[in-house]
């Protein structure tokens, strides 16, 4: 959070993550190996020579292979196209002065690639926490605004820390007076 008078700025983090370059460049390799392994198969030839293919058929185990290897390149090349774009990125923004919130995200490259919202601070009903543990945990703040809609504020994909969540929510809820409920 920066405070300058009356704004306060959350930067919210897009793809470029760790975990989003480690499932990319698996996939990568892995769809490359398994591809290379189908066409060895297919040529009956060894084309990685760390690998003995001469034991695959090409009908249905090299067939099969190669299916996965595509699939596999395809899927590692949608992911780093995600990293490249940086998807998800931007930031929500509170200005006391004017009286507005802006909630800037970048989307998928097009004419509707920015994502920029714009709120009146009185529609602001109350800050609402989301937090459900568990095997996909999942730990967001929503802004409800009036008519029942609600902004979600936090990153997804990976949640934030409880502490850090909290802490946000209370600064948020106490810089635009409005109240904080939990679930």
């Amino acid at each position: 959070m920066t405070s300058q008078q009356s704004v306060v700025r959350y930067q919210v983090p897009g793809a470029r993550r760790l975990s989003n370059y480690i499932w990319g460049g698996i996939l990568m390799l892995g769809g490359i190996g398994f591809l290379l392994t189908g066409l060895s198969s297919y040529f009956q030839t060894s084309i990685i020579p760390l690998i003995n293919s001469s034991s695959i058929q090409f009908f249905p185990q090299g067939l099969v292979m190669c299916f996965y290897g595509i699939l596999g390149i395809l899927l590692g090349f949608y992911i780093w196209l995600i990293i490249f774009w940086n998807l998800g990125e931007g930031f929500n923004e509170f200005n006391s002065q004017t009286g507005e919130i802006r909630i800037f995200r970048w989307g998928f490259p097009g004419k509707n690639r920015r994502i920029d919202l714009h709120y009146l601070i009185q529609d602001v009903l109350c800050i609402r926490v989301d937090i459900q543990e568990g095997l996909n945990p999942k730990r967001v703040i929503y802004l409800r605004l009036r008519g029942n809609r609600e902004i979600p504020l936090t990153r997804a994909g990976q949640p934030i820390s409880i502490q850090e969540l909290e802490n946000q929510a209370a600064e948020l809820a106490k810089f635009l007076q409005v109240s904080l409920e939990g679930m």
